[in-house]
């Protein structure tokens, strides 16, 4: 009986939380939590234009992610801007309950995505279909999927429309920074200009690992294009070829045997904007 009393015992101390924990520290010993990547430091002053040259490469076997900005963030801080037709004119936005920023965000980035799949690139569209996410690390948010998606090796790119003058800058990609500086990024800022990888102290988007491309200026010329029921497909078709152009130049610099630091011109012929389709301010 005191050999079995003895054996009892011992099997109850195999079974106490003392054990169970220290189960717990050998599996983490043998399995290591994997650490995230660190961003780069901020510079001693703020940049001003491009001050980052990218020449990560993303997998050519994942599709391009191409996401609206602030299509989870309406009727909160970070919403948009209304455009100056909105803004400064006062004409009603083009729909009720959103900026116009994220209604032309939404056709742009799908158009983007249209014409990508048309010239063969491996490309989705992913929309929250929630408005408001008040919580940026929701898994259901543009940053969050986003994030997952680079994190895999892929590129993903967050379509925006800069605010009017006197509070916008104009186009260009403000570069994804989690992960490195992507060649992809640096095709783009080719065709639309750059900022600073640390504008306004590094943005959520891009400490993510996401890319925001200002396409421009939601105002003048480019606004009215827009606007004007006339001429609003053929102004998203421009857009949408000018990005895809880039993407594709970025796809040049990620299977070329040199670095992606030079870009290739003239690499890619077609499709080539024709005369009079210039939609920068």
């Amino acid at each position: 009986m005191g050999r079995i009393a003895l054996l009892l015992g011992g099997f109850l101390l195999l079974a106490t939380p003392a054990q169970a924990g220290l189960m717990d520290l050998l599996e983490s010993i043998e399995s290591p939590l994997q650490e995230s990547p660190e961003l780069p430091p901020l510079p001693d002053e703020p940049g001003e234009g491009k001050n980052w040259v990218g020449t990560e490469i993303p997998k050519p076997d994942l599709p391009i992610l191409v996401l609206a900005g602030h299509a989870d963030s309406q009727r909160m801080a970070g919403s948009g801007t209304p455009g100056r037709a909105v803004g400064i004119g006062g004409a009603r936005p083009m729909q009720p309950g959103i900026t116009d920023e994220l209604f032309w965000n939404l056709l742009t980035a799908k158009a983007v995505v249209a014409e990508g799949q048309r010239q063969g690139l491996k490309m989705r569209f992913y929309d929250p279909g929630v408005r408001t996410i008040r919580d940026s690390d929701d898994p259901r948010t543009n940053w969050s999927v986003g994030r997952e998606h680079v994190s895999n090796g892929g590129y993903a790119v967050e379509i925006h429309y800069d605010a009017y003058s006197p509070h916008g800058i104009g186009p260009g990609i403000i570069p994804a920074v989690l992960y490195g500086f992507s060649v992809m990024d640096e095709a783009l800022a080719e065709e639309f200009g750059a900022y600073p990888y640390d504008y306004r102290g590094m943005l959520g988007g891009p400490r993510r690992g996401v890319a925001m491309l200002e396409i421009g200026q939601l105002e003048g010329a480019l606004e009215r294009g827009l606007r004007n029921p006339s001429t609003r497909q053929q102004t998203l078709q421009t857009i949408a070829r000018r990005v895809v152009r880039a993407l594709r130049q970025g796809m040049v610099l990620a299977n070329s045997p040199v670095g992606g630091t030079t870009l290739l011109k003239g690499s890619i012929t077609e499709p080539v904007l024709g005369p009079g389709e210039d939609v920068s301010e």
